[in-house]
């Protein structure tokens, strides 16, 4: 990160997944103007960024990240003109605001695809990627994400093109410097709109092999499997330093990437200021791997291991939460009798690490996951998809919902609950997804009406850091609790000192004394409604924050 982009480490970064955010004229889908009737609510909260997930046009086979038109707002969410006064509001209360952008694949209806599939002599014949048959079949045994061959016979060329996701997303041809060129354009335009930053989707996958060799991997389900090596090859990283060059560094515009790095050393790849690629990344892990690996040992684990890679050369964007996952609380902690506690414990968890904190929309309130009652009830592409390979692998439709349930990106895409009506306030019409019926309980309405809420939890914690130098800027080092359950570290910048310790479990937990030598003034406790943290055991999903004596 250069010195002209020090601006990055003071963010907290709010996603808004605009589908489900809020409505503004009664036709069941989030917009822009509803956007906008809620920036005073996000100046209440203290944040002082928000990321849009994708708002241009688009046919929704992806709920957004399928363009069908780059300079273009989709007519379900508004119009230019409300994005150009939404932009308006955001600087003028000292918003940033970030751009979700899609590049690895557009649109199977966006004009640039129209034509390329018309003929193999047009002009943009090259901007996808296009194969003969082999033996009358696909080119090769690839799978893609949503299921299915990674490719799509079109008969007005006799060919197949590549889609690693939908068959309706199918992927830009990058080797083509045409296509390039205009991307480069399009990316330049929004810049030059205001947009102080991109976060820049599915981005491991630009460079393909263009021989595109048989995959060796066990198949799937469906007898097709997943290419080997597509992710972060060292044309990718090339066509990211180009992109930086040409559009991000030029306009000092914040870059997040979306990234598939399984190591620690593959994600600094992208982030290392000396290569000139993103000022962040957010590695993308399967939610089922997440559900079926995490750990508090390993969150820890992770944290480190990124925190040692960027240390001296680098950011680091931390979440636990977006549009692709679970609900942190669900996942992470416990959605049932320590939904509080816990939901504090992660919060604090996230603002006390090193690095730029994304909160996703409906966190700030402890939104948990939704069990929706049929396949048919998912909107999400992933979910039924995973639903009908585990069907394939001989699960019964009862135990291949529940594990859909539970994966679900719909989890995290429920409408957003301003208050406890039935429709949770985000719509006088029928919401495009269920509302969760926890709304009663848990909705933004009640928690702004108590002090001890997670909502103001929240703002307490975004206030902290801008008040304690060592929660943006100060360096980490984790301490041995000898219990796996129970997580602390200390942050130190300058004279002050913090000491974090969190309990991810339903058992109280002591500190070792050693480890509260010289912790002085608690700043903050997930028990803050009991009063606070009380010692030196910690309570089940107890974390506290303390400031220690100099």
């Amino acid at each position: 990160m250069t010195a002209e982009k020090e601006w990055i480490k003071d963010l907290v970064v709010y996603q808004i997944y605009p589908r489900s955010f809020c409505d503004s004229n009664g036709d069941g889908v989030g917009d822009l103007p509803g956007v906008l009737q809620k920036i005073g609510y996000l100046e209440e909260l203290g944040v002082n960024a928000i990321w849009l997930s994708p708002v241009y046009r688009s046919p929704n086979d992806d709920n957004g990240y399928d363009i069908s038109g780059y300079q273009e707002i989709m007519e379900e969410f508004g119009t230019m003109e409300d994005w150009d006064r939404l932009r308006d509001a955001c600087h003028q209360r000292g918003i940033r605001l970030i751009m979700d952008l899609v590049v690895n694949h557009s649109s199977d209806e966006h004009p640039w695809f129209v034509e390329s599939q018309s003929s193999k002599g047009n002009p943009k014949s090259d901007y996808y990627i296009w194969r003969d048959p082999v033996d009358g079949h696909e080119p090769n045994n690839w799978a893609s994400v949503f299921g299915g061959s990674a490719w799509e016979y079109v008969p007005a060329r006799g060919q197949y093109y590549f889609h690693y996701f939908s068959k309706k997303q199918p992927d830009l041809n990058w080797a083509c410097l045409q296509l390039r060129e205009e991307v480069y354009r399009m990316m330049e335009w929004w810049a030059d709109k205001g947009v102080d930053g991109f976060r820049v989707d599915a981005i491991s996958y630009l460079d393909k092999p263009q021989d595109f060799p048989p995959s060796s991997l066990p198949p799937l389900p469906d007898g097709y499997s997943f290419p080997e090596g597509l992710a972060g090859r060292p044309g990718t990283h090339a066509y990211i330093r180009e992109m930086n060059r040409r559009v991000y560094a030029p306009r000092n515009v914040l870059t997040v990437g979306e990234v598939s790095a399984p190591t620690v050393e593959e994600l600094a790849n992208y982030v290392r200021t000396g290569r000139e690629e993103f000022d962040m990344a957010i590695p993308f892990v399967p939610p089922m791997v997440e559900i079926d690996t995490w750990s508090p040992e390993k969150l820890a684990r992770d944290a480190w291991e990124s925190y040692r890679a960027l240390e001296k050369d680098g950011w680091w964007a931390r979440f636990l939460s977006n549009h692709d996952k679970p609900r942190q609380v669900s996942l992470y902690g416990d959605d049932g009798p320590y939904w509080e506690a816990s939901a504090k414990l992660l919060a604090l968890f996230l603002h006390c690490l090193p690095g730029t904190p994304f909160i996703y929309q409906g966190e700030e309130i402890g939104m948990t996951n939704v069990k929706l009652p049929s396949i048919q009830a998912y909107d999400d592409l992933d979910t039924r998809n995973r639903y009908h390979q585990l069907l394939l692998s001989g699960s019964s439709p009862d135990a291949a919902l529940a594990r859909a349930q539970l994966e679900s990106r719909d989890n995290a895409r429920t409408p957003v609950q301003w208050d406890g009506s039935p429709k949770g306030g985000f719509t006088t019409g029928q919401p495009w997804l269920g509302v969760n019926p926890n709304t009663k309980r848990i909705n933004v309405e009640a928690q702004r009406q108590d002090p001890l809420s997670i909502f103001h939890f929240y703002r307490r914690l975004i206030a902290l850091r801008k008040e304690c130098p060592a929660l943006p800027h100060g360096d980490l080092a984790f301490l041995d609790t000898g219990c796996g359950e129970l997580v602390a570290w200390r942050r130190r910048a300058g004279d002050e000192t913090l000491l974090v310790f969190c309990n991810f479990s339903q058992e109280a937990h002591t500190i070792p004394p050693g480890l509260l030598e010289g912790a002085g003034e608690a700043l903050l406790s997930s028990y803050d409604r009991e009063g606070g943290y009380q010692g030196p055991a910690l309570r089940p999903y107890e974390a506290a924050l303390f400031r220690a004596r100099i």
